[in-house]
């Protein structure tokens, strides 16, 4: 099954259908359009690549939203709303994606994530801020096995990286995010 596999749907949280068009030639996908419902315009867009057993992750930013489309491979995304005062604080969710059919899924921030490769992968990532304006105030996180999470990956990876490996946990996270920002709270609309 491809979409949501476990959880469920996290407030402000949008998977999209990719219509492509094929024909003799090769095919046209519209990836992103701001007449789209919900649609925001990102500040950066990056390809990225992926081996087999890769977990990239578990990531919070307080000041930017995301976008995930898979072009190649195969994928599962775990997100985890920790917004206090959303609707679905404490709720987690897990996407698993193939290339086809192609599909866009976008978060705000606030939602604590990652993406775990199954298989070699590429895929788009569209943030709300470039990374050359990331600080490390707004590049937090926690270690993707905290049981708090509450997200079953099908496996345990194969490579992390050494800094998203040294993280702590679910709990420590929340807590740093609030001592950073006393105001972090849940966001109605994605900015």
């Amino acid at each position: 099954m491809l979409g949501l596999v476990a959880g469920q749907m996290i407030d402000g949280v949008r998977l999209r259908d990719l219509v492509s068009h094929r024909d003799a030639r090769g095919d046209f996908t519209e990836f992103f359009s701001l007449g789209w419902d919900g649609a925001e315009p990102s500040a950066q867009w990056s390809v990225v690549s992926s081996v087999p057993g890769v977990l990239r992750g578990m990531h919070l930013h307080r000041r930017h939203d995301e976008g995930f489309t898979l072009l190649r491979g195969h994928a599962f995304v775990g997100l985890r709303d920790v917004r206090p005062g959303s609707p679905t604080e404490g709720v987690s969710a897990l996407f698993e994606f193939r290339a086809d059919p192609m599909v866009a899924l976008t978060f705000p921030r606030g939602i604590v994530h990652g993406w775990m490769f199954r298989a070699p992968s590429i895929h788009l990532q569209s943030v709300s801020e470039t990374y050359g304006e990331y600080g490390d105030d707004d590049n937090l996180g926690c270690h993707w096995s905290d049981p708090a999470l509450d997200i079953p990956w099908p496996a345990a990876p194969a490579i992390v990286a050494a800094r998203a490996d040294a993280f702590g946990s679910l709990a420590s996270l929340i807590a740093e995010t609030l001592r950073i920002d006393p105001s972090f709270h849940y966001r109605s609309v994605i900015r």
